[in-house]
């Protein structure tokens, strides 16, 4: 890893201009438009750094590539990113360009992004209906107050069920098609919350098309843990949602869909996500499984009951290891949020430091797990029969708020913001591929842009550059501070960043690995008062193995020294207090890391 010499650059400047049987929202293990397919062959080589994707390996003949694949390496040429004196594997200017580049369908109503960057798009991707057997809104609703609340995209993820997989991935599609008609500047996507064999819950989701209810309704039946009785720990079970994961991949190869993505919801929460099943995932179908919640929704449930809300736990994490279900190996702390993040995400030298140590990119998001809002005023229709209907009838007026619910409306919270240079669904899925993403809670901040410099390559969030060994590293950072009440009230201050680095230390021997020992805080700065902060950041040289970084930052409310101590982690978000965690009070972003390789 490139040390970090004592006379470093690094100032900021300030320019003035179980499951849980008592869980309220989940009972799904019980009973429970636009990425060419360039975009997806670029997804098999951006997910193996290390290795080669056959659009990129020149010894395959132009002529024994699948039309993707050959798509893909005419456009990496033209672009000047294959062939002699490319420097860089950048997941950032290969996935997000080239997707650009060859959209058919864009965002309508959205302008093209300048050329000098990226726009950061918000988003949600874990968002129910009145079709989850534990939801209460219509698709309109749930659209129009994220609109409302400044998103850009989002998908509606009911719940994987008996009834959702026989009848309710049909019946909501005519809903998200309205809604695509009637709110063009949204882009909705159709997946649904996957209870995944052996495991906890994931988000799946695809680009929209003609095949999008067929795959869905194809992957529920065959693969859906709840649905098929396989929620077991078992050998078979995990096998099963590995199949699960490559069913999707054979439909975007076969080009049932143009696209489809997996992402793993609220991993900590029970303990029952082992790191073997994560890099199962990870690795089982390149490109589909790519990452998880670093921050889960839920976030309202831990407003004090004191000060009106429900007076439980951040994210509904308040739950304890389960013998039969539960990894032995995961700390009783992990059970807990961490400043609202999950456990695996907050700890730096943490599970997703271990992944990422691998040189295997894991990408993070934040989401609502919108089910029912706090504060809201509506409640289920009379006469529902969610059994025999697969859905709930439309929310009618209550008159009296509903301070027991632990979710906020999608985007009033928690963000998941993706660089994208022209909206559309392809671009959005790309850049959740691609890993150009950084995330926050209530609007802490503006915007994030970071840039690795090495070698004459420059690459940004989820990029991968390659540099010759001995080649100087540089961070630039600009991040642009709140100027605007979010939507509590306030505006809020940004007063710390953080630098984390870690080491690329290969593939892990052991599969259930949780830690990476040589990931740190490298650098923090007070960075209070300051509208616009600028960072200049030296990294050392490109060694034999390589490096990654990625960013924190928070309104300093509530800090503490990390899990794994004041040595690796100073000053990192504290443990969340069951039952007084407001969540305004403490408010962190996270960005996706960066890689820097060894020229091979």
């Amino acid at each position: 890893m490139g040390n970090l010499p004592s006379s470093e650059h690094d100032h900021p400047h300030d320019h003035s201009h179980g499951h849980p049987h008592d869980h309220p929202h989940d009972h799904a293990h019980g009973q429970h438009h636009e990425h060419d397919h360039q975009g997806h062959g670029h997804g098999d080589h951006q997910h193996e750094p290390l290795e080669l994707g056959p659009a990129t390996d020149l010894t395959v003949p132009d002529g024994e590539l699948p039309p993707a694949d050959l798509g893909r390496r005419n456009f990496l040429r033209a672009a000047g990113l294959l062939g002699a004196g490319a420097a860089t594997a950048s997941l950032v200017g290969v996935g997000g360009a080239a997707t650009a580049a060859a959209e058919e369908q864009t965002h309508q109503g959205t302008e093209r992004y300048p050329r000098d960057g990226f726009r950061w798009l918000a988003g949600d991707h874990h968002i129910h209906t009145q079709f989850s057997p534990d939801g209460l809104y219509r698709v309109e609703d749930q659209v129009r107050h994220a609109s409302a609340f400044g998103l850009g995209w989002m998908v509606i993820t009911d719940h994987g069920t008996v009834q959702h997989a026989k009848i309710g991935v049909e019946k909501v599609n005519p809903d998200i098609a309205a809604a695509r008609r009637r709110h063009p500047d949204m882009l909705v996507f159709q997946g649904l919350e996957w209870n995944i064999p052996a495991a906890e819950h994931g988000t799946v989701f695809v680009h929209p098309g003609k095949n999008e209810v067929a795959v869905l309704k194809a992957f529920e039946n065959g693969f859906d843990g709840g649905v098929r009785g396989a929620t077991d720990n078992t050998p078979a079970n995990e096998a099963l949602a590995v199949q699960g994961l490559q069913f999707l991949r054979g439909a975007v190869n076969r080009e049932r869909v143009k696209d489809a993505l997996m992402l793993a919801n609220h991993p900590a929460r029970q303990g029952i996500d082992s790191p073997h099943e994560v890099r199962a995932w990870r690795d089982g179908a390149k490109g589909i499984a790519v990452g998880w919640e670093g921050a889960p929704g839920h976030q309202a449930a831990g407003i004090p009951a004191a000060a009106g809300g429900p007076g439980s736990s951040r994210g509904y994490y308040g739950n304890a290891p389960r013998a039969d279900r539960s990894f032995p190996g995961y700390p009783l702390e992990s059970y807990r949020s961490w400043g609202g993040f999950d456990f695996y995400t907050a700890t730096v030298g943490g599970l997703w430091d271990s992944l990422l140590a691998e040189g295997k990119p894991w990408w993070i998001s934040a989401n609502s797990d919108s089910h029912t809002n706090f504060l809201d005023t509506v409640e289920r229709g009379p006469g529902s029969d969610f059994t025999t209907n697969g859905y709930y009838e439309d929310p009618v007026y209550s008159g009296k708020p509903n301070t027991s619910a632990g979710d906020f409306h999608p985007g009033f919270y928690s963000r998941t913001h993706v660089g994208v240079r022209k909206a559309g669904y392809a671009a959005v899925m790309s850049a959740l591929r691609a890993g150009n993403v950084w995330v926050d809670h209530g609007q802490l901040v503006e915007s994030v842009d970071v840039q690795v410099r090495a070698g004459g390559a420059v690459v940004g969030l989820g990029g991968i550059l390659t540099a010759k060994r001995g080649s100087r590293i540089e961070l630039r950072v600009r991040i642009v501070a709140a100027t605007r009440a979010n939507w509590a009230g306030f505006v809020p201050a940004l007063r710390k960043v953080d630098l984390i680095v870690g080491a690329v230390t290969g593939p892990a021997a052991d599969r259930d690995t949780m830690y990476a020992p040589e990931t740190r805080v490298r650098r923090s700065w007070d960075v209070s008062g300051k509208p616009v902060v600028e960072i200049a950041q030296s990294l050392g040289v490109v060694d034999d193995r390589g490096l990654y970084l990625r960013l924190r930052g928070s309104d300093g409310n509530r800090t503490a020294p990390g899990y794994r101590g004041a040595a690796v982690d100073p000053a990192g978000p504290a443990m969340d207090v069951q039952g007084d965690a407001d969540p305004w009070k403490d408010l962190w972003f996270y960005t996706n890391p960066v890689f820097v390789l060894p020229r091979r």
